[in-house]
Order: C-alpha cells, then structure tokens, then sequence
C-alpha cells in the first residue's frame, strides 16, 4: 500500500513539476514575443482622405520586429485630431507621412472667409493652402497695423480660374503632411498660377474686425506668410507618447470579439 501511495505521489510530483517548467516556458515565451514586437497605431474602421481622425477610431497594433518601420506611429497624441492625406484601411499600420496636423477645417467658432478683393491691397506670392499668415491694415492716415496678433490659417489659395495655387508634380500638401521643410521650400517656388483669390478660418470676431476696418474702401489688408508656418513643421514623433485612450489588444482579438 505505501509503495503504491508513493508512486502515485511520485506521478503527481513529476505532473506538477512538468506543468511548472511548462509554465515558466510558456511565461518566457510570451516575453521574448513581446520583446520581438513594436505597438503601432492602426484605425479601427476606413479612415477616407480628408477625415480628422478621432482617438476611438485607434487601436493598438503589435508588429513583429522585423516589421516595423521608422514613420509608424506609437502613441495616439501623435493621431488624433489630425487628417488623413490619403485613405487608410482598418488594421492597416499609421504612417506619420500620412498624417495633416494643419488641417483645413476651420475649427471651434471658426467659418472659412473668402477676403473680399476689394478689401486686399496686395498677397504674398509664396503662400499655400496651410500656411499660417499675417494680417496688417494699410490706410491712407496713419501707421500701417497689425490687424490680429496671432496668425491664421489659409484655407484655400486659388487662381482667378478656382484652381488651387500649387506645384502639379508635387503637392505642396503633401511636403506638408511629411514635414519635409526642404520640399516645402521647393514646390513653392514654382506655381500654376498667380494668387487671385484666398480664403482664411477666422473667428466671427475676426471676421467683424475685418470687415469693419475695410468696408468703407480707404484701409485694404496685406496678407503676408508667417514664418511660423515653417518654424511648425518637422517635428519628430515622440515614441514615448501616451496611449491612452487607444485599444489595447492586437488586432487578431478585436476580430475574434466581433465574431458571433
């Protein structure tokens, strides 16, 4: 009877003592995944061309090491509220490239302006959609002001034709989106077209304040480009941006949780 009880603890002894080195081995493997995998961020549904992207359109993706490139995304503050320049696919891993923090849209209390010509006394040439740019009233009496502290963005530029001013070859956009100064720099030099016509995201503030100063035909603005529209871009990603907010969970999950 002995020899039999001990043999039967000898058996569980050795199961249990399997089942730990399996467990330890299990543990460590798991590690060694994780340690071999980056978390990018990757949406959650199609994301279309144009559409800022909020911080529940995001999930965490984990890629094999090998996988992962440098302009994929880590952290949401480094997605949300920005737009997409092109269409991107659910699962589909954030490039930074692909990214317009500058978007278009007005924002908050802002509308889109189009400056009435008859209120402009001149525009600089080298301003693009984008673009931050600087307001000064010039009259006839007096010193010539600035209208706003603050610069606003230039929602569209286009010819007397209602074509967007801009490089064909390369999208001033895109240089933008990329934040890629040098391109930047380049593309605008070269244009197809003359600037006839400008619209800005004012507050209905800002609006009024125009109007008011330009309605009666003596004072006109001078829209000049703000070198802080330079000074913004090419900031690198912070990879240790925070992610919360983001889902957690690969993306395999997400698809088995929506399975019936």
């Amino acid at each position: 009877m002995g020899k039999g009880r001990n043999m039967w603890l000898s058996l569980v002894a050795a199961v249990l003592s399997a089942g730990l080195v399996y467990g330890l081995y299990d543990l460590q493997r798991l590690q060694v995944e994780r340690q071999a995998t980056m978390p990018v961020v990757a949406p959650v549904r199609f994301i279309a061309a144009g559409e800022r992207i909020q911080a529940e359109d995001l999930m965490l993706l984990r890629l094999p090491a090998e996988a992962y490139q440098k302009e994929m995304v880590e952290g949401v503050d480094a997605v949300a509220g920005k737009e997409a320049v092109v269409p991107m696919g659910r699962g589909e891993p954030v490039l930074a490239w692909k990214l317009n923090e500058y978007g278009l849209q007005p924002r908050g209390s802002e509308a889109t302006f189009q400056l009435p010509k008859d209120y402009i006394r001149s525009i600089s040439s080298g301003i693009r959609a984008g673009d931050l740019v600087t307001l000064y009233a010039s009259g006839p009496e007096g010193a010539s002001t600035r209208v706003f502290d603050e610069p606003v963005v230039a929602a569209s530029v286009k010819t007397a034709g209602n074509v967007e001013i801009d490089n064909m070859e390369r999208p001033h956009l895109l240089s933008l989106a990329e934040g890629n100064k040098e391109e930047m720099y380049a593309v605008r030099r070269d244009a197809n077209g003359s600037i006839d016509v400008i619209n800005l995201n004012l507050t209905e503030t800002q609006w009024l304040t125009i109007d008011e100063l330009c309605k009666g035909g003596e004072v006109k603005l001078v829209v000049a480009y703000s070198p802080a529209s330079f000074e913004r871009i090419g900031n690198a990603v912070d990879r240790d941006s925070s992610i919360s907010g983001i889902r957690q969970h690969d993306l395999e999950t997400k698809e088995e949780e929506e399975q019936p």
